[in-house]
Parts: structure tokens; sequence; C-alpha cells
């Protein structure tokens, strides 16, 4: 076994530059997509979970192409934990509204009885505020799964 994972190592980091510039080059981008697919979800197919994987595919994307170091650089384990409890406080606390002002957990039309801005519109933005909310929950526990499977439970040594 150690033989067969001698072979597979690179040693040489310039071996992959063909590698490492298109994935600097496509990442923005399936960033973007993944933000457009977020923002977009509550008007077309879509929506957090699906706009969180790519998002977070997009740093594991770096994880693969350079190495565990270079992702958690980008992308720092404390932003990680940050992004996680912001995505959940959201779609909690976007129910816990709904639920205050009269209505069930994530009613958004409930929202109506404090601001006179009708039904439809709450429920708009209520949906808008859960699928970011899901988004960011998704984007970090696809990277916190990335980091912990490929370290085998420690962030010190990966790929």
């Amino acid at each position: 076994m150690k033989r067969l994972q001698e072979h597979f190592e690179v040693h040489d980091p310039n071996l992959n530059l063909i590698i490492q510039t298109s994935i600097r080059i496509l990442v923005p981008f399936v960033q973007l997509f993944g933000l457009y697919v977020i923002v977009h979800g509550h008007y077309s197919p879509g929506g957090g979970f699906q706009g969180g994987v790519i998002l977070g595919a997009s740093f594991i994307l770096m994880g693969v192409g350079y190495d565990l170091k270079k992702s958690m650089e980008l992308f720092p384990e404390a932003w990680n934990i940050a992004m996680a409890n912001l995505g959940t406080t959201i779609f909690v606390g976007t129910g816990l509204v709904c639920a205050a002002a009269g209505g069930l957990f994530l009613d958004y039309g409930a929202l109506s009885n404090w601001i006179g801005i009708e039904p439809a519109a709450w429920r708009s933005l209520g949906i808008f505020a859960v699928e970011a909310g899901v988004g960011f929950t998704v984007t970090s526990v696809m990277l916190s799964l990335f980091w912990d499977l490929s370290s085998r439970g420690e962030l010190d040594g990966g790929l």
C-alpha cells in the first residue's frame, strides 16, 4: 500500500501548473454561478441547497487542485464556523419572527400583520432569507466534510 501511495504522490508542485491555472480561472465563475442559484432560488429552479453545494464545490476544487492548506487559507476555519452559524441563525430567525408575528413557523404571510406590506411580498422576502441561510449552511458543511475526510480528522495533514 505504501508503494502505491508513493507512486501517486506529486513531489513537484510545478507539475500541476495547467490544473492550478485552470482552477484559478474557473473558480470565480463557479462561485458566481453558485450565488446566482441561491439568489434566484425563489423564482426559478435551484435554491439554497443547490447553490450551497456549488459554492462549497468551488472551495473543494481549490483543495483538490492545490492542497488542503491552500483551501483553508482562502476560506479559514473560523470563517467556516461563522458562516454555518450565520446560515442557521438566518433560517431559524426567519421562522421565529414569522411565529412571533402570529403565524406558524416560516409562515411569511403573517409578517404583514406587523408591517403593512402585502403577504405576497413578504413571502418572496421570507423565502429569499431562508434560501440564503440554507446556502450558507450547506456551503460550510460541505467544506467541513471535505476538510475532515481529506485530513482523516486532523486538519494539520491532508491531501
